[in-house]
């Protein structure tokens, strides 16, 4: 209710203030809303988010930790975590990949490519990239336990949430976010399917 009466106020004060009789030729009501202020957290109004989670599942089928994302207005905040005993200490590869499937447990390979394959032009240092699935590495701690809250512009919900599904696949090692096809990053150890 709130909302809507916040976007009534918005449309009759950009209506109120166009010159509707004195300005240019052609002016239209879509041409206001474009040019009226945005509204915010700070007027009060706050955005229906979507969200997808998913179960992290390890090279042995378990469960290791889980996957959020929250689709905002110009890309996703992704926050992993992964308990302890889940990954190898050190550096992993971190992608979102074209297919939700992670049923070949200890390959992840049913999850396709990167999301937003170009030909030559994985990594985030990339000129010609990068992918939109591409996403800076996530450290795990010696006892293999991880936690990461990193955003991209790169994608949206709606690519996330096509016919296929998406999935978001760690790697056994660093990406170094230049090298093709997927920054040296090696294996896939972990692979979670968002929905």
């Amino acid at each position: 209710m709130i909302r809507a009466a916040a976007i009534l106020a918005l449309l009759l004060s950009a209506c109120a203030q166009m010159p509707w009789e004195d300005g240019p030729a052609g002016a239209s009501v879509s041409e206001a809303l474009k040019n009226a202020p945005k509204l915010g957290p700070v007027d009060g109004v706050f955005p229906s988010m979507p969200t997808m989670q998913g179960d992290l599942i390890g090279i042995e089928g378990q469960s290791i930790g889980g996957v959020n994302v929250i689709g905002g207005p110009h890309g996703l905040l992704i926050e992993v975590t992964v308990e302890a005993g889940g990954l190898a200490p050190g550096w992993h590869g971190l992608h979102l990949h074209q297919v939700g499937d992670c049923s070949d447990v200890g390959e992840f390979k049913r999850s396709g490519g990167h999301l937003g394959m170009i030909e030559g032009g994985h990594g985030l240092l990339n000129p010609v990239g990068p992918e939109a699935g591409d996403l800076p590495n996530i450290w795990a701690a010696g006892d293999g336990s991880a936690g990461m809250e990193t955003f991209t512009p790169l994608a949206d919900i709606a690519s996330l949430a096509d016919d296929d599904g998406v999935a978001l696949i760690i790697h056994e090692a660093r990406d170094d976010h230049l090298s093709q096809p997927i920054g040296g990053a090696g294996g896939r150890v972990a692979c979670s399917v968002l929905r």
